[in-house]
C-alpha cells in the first residue's frame, strides 16, 4: 500500500475493518520497520521484518568457564551506564566490574582473579545474552 491509501476489508458478514497505511519508519537495526496505519480509525503500529533488507547478524563471542580470566554475562540484559573498569586497568578479586539490568533488577559483575584488563568487549546501553563474553582479565 502506498502512504495514505485506505482499503476496506470484510472479516465476516457486516463486519468491515477500513485500514488506512499512514507511513513506515526507516529501518531498524534488526532489519525490521515499524508500520503506522489506522484501523477503524484508531492509530496502530506494528513492526514487521523488512525483507528487502540485508541485516548481518553480530555474533557476540561466549565466555570460557575454562579460563577464569573470562567473564561472561550471568543472564540476559542491558549493561547500565557507567562501566566501573577501563582498558589495562590492573583490578583485584571481587572488584566490581559493570552492573547489568534485566527487568529492572540490577547485577553486579565481579572479577573472579586479580589482573589486568586486556579486553572490554561491551559498552553502556548495550544488550547481551547470557555468557556473552564482557571482559578478559590476564592474571
Amino acid at each position: 500500500m502506498k502512504s495514505g491509501e485506505e482499503i476496506t476489508v470484510e472479516i465476516e458478514a457486516g463486519k468491515t475493518l477500513i485500514i488506512k497505511f499512514m507511513t513506515a519508519s526507516a529501518p531498524h537495526p534488526d532489519g525490521t520497520r515499524t508500520l503506522f496505519f489506522d484501523l477503524n480509525g484508531q492509530p496502530r503500529e506494528v513492526n514487521v521484518r523488512d525483507k528487502a533488507l540485508r541485516v548481518v547478524e553480530r555474533a557476540h563471542p561466549k565466555a570460557d568457564p575454562a579460563e577464569p580470566g573470562q567473564v561472561g554475562a550471568t543472564t540476559a540484559g542491558g549493561v547500565i551506564t557507567g562501566i566501573a573498569v577501563q582498558l589495562n586497568q590492573s583490578i583485584e578479586r571481587g572488584a566490581k566490574l559493570m552492573t547489568l539490568e534485566a527487568m529492572k533488577m540490577q547485577s553486579n559483575i565481579y572479577a573472579p582473579v586479580s589482573g589486568r584488563v586486556t579486553k572490554l568487549l561491551v559498552a553502556p546501553g548495550q544488550n547481551v545474552e547470557a555468557k556473552d563474553l564482557l571482559v578478559t582479565i590476564i592474571p
